[in-house]
């Protein structure tokens, strides 16, 4: 096993937009959007623990290299319609290496961080959660553009 050796590769300006959603019980959208949440306001919180994660990644993925990340924007929203919140994280280098993980990094941990926030609106008389799913975190682009 080994971290792959990026030292000869140019640096080039690199971005990567990554998102994803959790689904949760209507009544949790409810309270969201009313501001009912008790343990925190969880967009918020959210849009602070995607930035962390975009920066930690390197901590929690052994093999990804440590870079400059220049930028993360991270974007949380509710979709009352579909019962489910959106995150959507954006990163930028000027690096030898993509950022596609830091983005998706970003992702899921505001996603559990939603989660971990409104859990307990979420749970069943059982202490289940049978309607709460995080689903469909992916890379929807990401940008090389070598330096000159």
């Amino acid at each position: 096993m080994r971290q792959v050796y990026v030292g000869d590769k140019p640096l080039a300006y690199r971005e990567a937009t990554a998102e994803g959603y959790i689904r949760l019980r209507r009544e949790t959208i409810e309270r969201i959007l009313s501001k009912q949440v008790e343990k925190a306001e969880p967009l918020e919180v959210a849009r602070l623990a995607g930035i962390l994660g975009a920066k930690s990644t390197p901590q929690l993925l052994p093999l990804c290299h440590n870079i400059r990340i220049e930028s993360v924007e991270l974007d949380a929203w509710v979709e009352g319609e579909s019962g489910r919140v959106g995150v959507r994280a954006k990163v930028r280098t000027h690096e030898k290496t993509g950022v596609e993980m830091e983005a998706l990094t970003a992702v899921a941990t505001a996603l559990l961080n939603i989660w971990d926030i409104v859990k307990p609106y979420e749970k069943d008389e059982k202490g289940q959660y049978p309607h709460t799913l995080i689903e469909s975190i992916r890379v929807v682009s990401k940008l090389k553009s070598e330096e000159e």
